[in-house]
């Protein structure tokens, strides 16, 4: 059994065109990611979608940098959120379809978690610093 404070879920914020982008991509990997795509759907939605141009710029969105404790080992991280294709672990690049990618997309500095990985574990991740890619021309 679970408790309410471990199920309770801090409130997120998306990009309307970002979500959307994200629920097909969710969708598209439901065979191979079964698990992740479903908890991607969940925080899709359960958030407060915005306009690129109204989204709060502390907010972890597609591309933006974050630093983040994992508060299970006291270890700082610091990853650049990405698409699939993009993605490169030994760059900082993790997937938006990988567990922590999902558990990130959507909080804003000075949130927490409470968030599987990949083993099923569940485990603490506490945002420190988002940091917006510029934005392309």
């Amino acid at each position: 059994m679970t408790s309410s404070k471990a199920t309770k879920r801090p409130p997120i914020h998306m990009i309307d065109e970002e979500a959307d982008k994200l629920t097909n991509l969710a969708i598209g990997a439901e065979d191979r990611l079964p698990e992740v795509s479903e908890m991607l759907l969940e925080e899709i939605g359960r958030a407060h979608i915005h306009r690129a141009a109204r989204i709060p710029s502390d907010v972890v969105t597609m591309h933006a940098s974050v630093e983040f404790i994992d508060e299970a080992n006291g270890t700082a991280r610091t990853v650049q959120l990405v698409y699939p294709k993009e993605a490169d672990i030994s760059a900082g690049r993790v997937s938006i379809l990988t567990p922590v990618g999902a558990g990130l997309i959507g909080l804003r500095e000075g949130q927490s978690i409470l968030w599987p990985d990949r083993e099923g574990h569940r485990r603490a991740l506490s945002i420190v610093k988002v940091t917006q890619a510029p934005q392309a021309a």
